[in-house]
This record gives structure tokens, C-alpha cells and sequence, in this order.
């Protein structure tokens, strides 16, 4: 297992969910939710600054059937913008299907209702995605996902 923060991103139309590593890539927690929008890039640079990270782990949506569809395209346009701004951070795309769906179910074993979470949902995501990366990277030995 590398050693260093990584830090999760669940890229969404409204809201991007972060999350982040401890330093020995065991465990994922939430971070904060980003407004989308012009102000999005710059905040999350601040944060691959701040935090000090190895790479960012950005969920790429994926159909059932593993396919790409128009929300995986938008979320590689979104990285195609954001690694210049952390560069020379890399960025991995990992497979988040049924992230949204797993966050949900986990904050309601965890007491909360489905009008508390929407503040949230989006950190619970982006700890899913990076959790999940986290977990394959060291059942595997290797780096999770897709390069960008």
C-alpha cells in the first residue's frame, strides 16, 4: 500500500462531495460538500494543498451494464479542468456504481432521515468511492481505477 493522504471526490450537478484519507491509506472520512460551479476548482485545489494528498480518487458513474453514459462524460470534462489545477497530483477514476445507493443506506443505519442527509449525502459518496479505492488498493497491491 502507498503511503499518503488521497482524497475522494463525488462530482455531482448541484453539490461535489469530498473525503479523505489518513496518511497510511486505511481509512476514509468525510471532508465537506463544494457548491458545483466556478468556484468548485478552486476550492478542491485548496483542499489537495491543504490536506497534502498522494492523488485524488474522483467516482466515475457507470451504468449497470459498465457502460459510460452522460454523466461519466461530464465527469471527465470535470477532470480534464481540475488536474492542471492540482497538477502534479494525479487523478484516478474509480468505478462508483451504487456509491449514492450504499451512503444513503449507511446514514440511515446510522439514525438519520432522508431529509437530514441531503447536506451530507454528497461527503457520504465521496467516502464510499475513496473507502472502496482504498480497500481494492490493498487487496490488489496495486492502484485502483483508471489514470487520468
Amino acid at each position: 500500500m502507498r503511503r499518503g493522504r488521497r482524497l475522494g471526490v463525488d462530482v455531482g450537478d448541484v453539490r461535489i462531495g469530498i473525503a479523505v484519507s489518513d496518511p497510511d491509506g486505511i481509512l476514509a472520512t468525510p471532508v465537506e460538500t463544494v457548491a458545483a460551479g466556478p468556484g468548485a476548482i478552486p476550492r478542491i485545489a485548496e483542499l489537495v494543498a491543504e490536506l497534502d494528498v498522494l492523488e485524488c480518487v474522483v467516482g466515475l458513474p457507470m451504468g449497470l451494464s459498465g457502460r459510460e453514459g452522460p454523466a461519466a462524460t461530464k465527469v471527465r470534462a470535470f477532470c480534464a479542468k481540475l488536474l492542471p489545477a492540482i497538477s502534479p497530483v494525479p487523478i484516478r477514476l474509480f468505478d462508483e456504481r451504487m456509491t449514492t445507493t450504499s451512503a444513503h443506506s449507511l446514514l440511515r443505519q446510522g439514525g438519520r432521515s432522508s431529509r437530514t442527509t441531503r447536506g451530507i449525502i454528497d461527503q457520504a459518496a465521496a467516502t464510499v468511492i475513496l473507502q472502496t479505492a482504498l480497500d481494492s488498493e490493498r487487496t490488489r497491491g496495486s492502484a485502483p481505477g483508471e489514470s487520468t
